[in-house]
């Protein structure tokens, strides 16, 4: 019954180097998640480690893409077309570099937002079509001659201490989003996240 399959996506970056880093966020939520959900028993499949379990009468395959972040869209269109899973079943969990850090908002589509792993998403699934989590991270921070760090060094970067305690804090809430999304349907989760 694909319509009662869902695909729970955390993009990211393989590798021990980028575990920690802000760009890793849809990595560390979809571990969280399936932590506290009990999705303990992981397999390799279409280039993506993957558990798959019932929750709320509900398929739900918890995925992250072992590609990089900006080859996302050929591991998650896989898993859509093996387990026939409908657009509207889909939610991507990412970092967001305009939502501030200790933020997260549910959109139901849209662009990519200059987000490399969304871009991927939606040139290999063929629409923009699907839910996202966005997980704020902020931008990089400017001195007074509006100089920072470039954006890709900033996002490849780890947390310092005090966003991880900031993004740390927020790993529940994005399990409620989660769960309001399986449990209600997207319209809920937006009006209840956002």
């Amino acid at each position: 019954m694909p319509e009662n399959d869902y695909l729970i996506v955390g993009l990211g970056n393989p590798g021990k180097k980028y575990t920690k880093t802000r760009h890793n966020a849809g990595f560390i939520a979809i571990e969280h998640f399936a932590t506290s959900s009990n999705c303990l028993s992981r397999q390799l499949k279409f280039d993506g480690e993957y558990c798959k379990q019932w929750l709320f009468n509900l398929q739900v395959s918890l995925v992250k893409p072992m590609t990089y972040m900006n080859k996302s869209g050929s591991c998650v269109a896989a898993f859509v077309r093996f387990f026939k899973i409908p657009l509207e079943n889909i939610l991507i969990l990412h970092d967001d570099l305009d939502l501030p850090l200790g933020r997260v908002k549910v959109v139901a589509g849209g662009g990519a937002g200059g987000h490399n792993g969304v871009r991927s998403l939606i040139k290999e699934l063929g629409t923009k079509e699907f839910a996202r989590l966005k997980i704020g991270i902020g931008r990089p921070p400017r001195d007074e001659n509006g100089h920072g760090i470039p954006v890709d060094r900033y996002v490849l970067a780890e947390f310092s201490h005090e966003e991880k305690e900031a993004f740390t804090s927020l790993l529940p809430k994005i399990d409620e989003a989660i769960t309001l999304l399986l449990q209600d349907g997207i319209d809920r989760c937006m009006n209840q996240t956002n």
